[in-house]
């Protein structure tokens, strides 16, 4: 589904563009945050910002979270701030979790460890303006060339 391409776009994004053969393991981060993303937009897309935009709800979802200096260190032009498995797996609904490390074929412990090692460099690369844009995470994707 959505999530798929998302995270072949992401994996490209996040330079690892290796199509299938990756699994996990090469790709691994752009596979689990499309699948992280197709579940947001899917299951809990009113939370998560619609369809369209989820990247929005999703760091809504973080900044909700206690991880407002996180996210926004993403987005703005300056050094990104860590975060850890254990507070992406405490911000983000359970089911949306599940869901993404089902669809990528690892635990929840394992999909909450390669967001927080993912998330901070494709937030950062999605938002090269200093903000969240509006439009579908696949257009600006393909607007960068990636």
């Amino acid at each position: 589904m959505a999530g798929n391409d998302l995270g072949s776009l992401l994996g490209g994004l996040l330079g690892g563009g290796q199509g299938g053969s990756g699994g996990a393991a090469g790709g691994g981060g752009g596979n689990i945050l499309g699948a992280l993303i197709g579940a947001l937009a899917g299951g809990g897309g009113q939370a998560a910002g619609g369809a369209d935009n989820p990247l929005g709800g999703l760091l809504d979802m973080l900044t909700k979270s206690g991880l407002a200096d996180q996210a926004q260190s993403w987005i703005g032009t300056g050094e990104n701030q860590p975060v850890s498995g254990a507070q992406i797996k405490e911000a983000l609904p359970d089911d949306a979790l599940r869901q993404a490390a089902q669809q990528a074929g690892v635990s929840t412990d394992e999909a909450a460890d390669q967001l927080a090692q993912t998330l901070p460099q494709a937030v950062d690369k999605l938002t090269p303006s200093g903000r969240v844009p509006t439009e579908s995470l696949e257009d600006i994707i393909r607007q960068q060339n990636l």
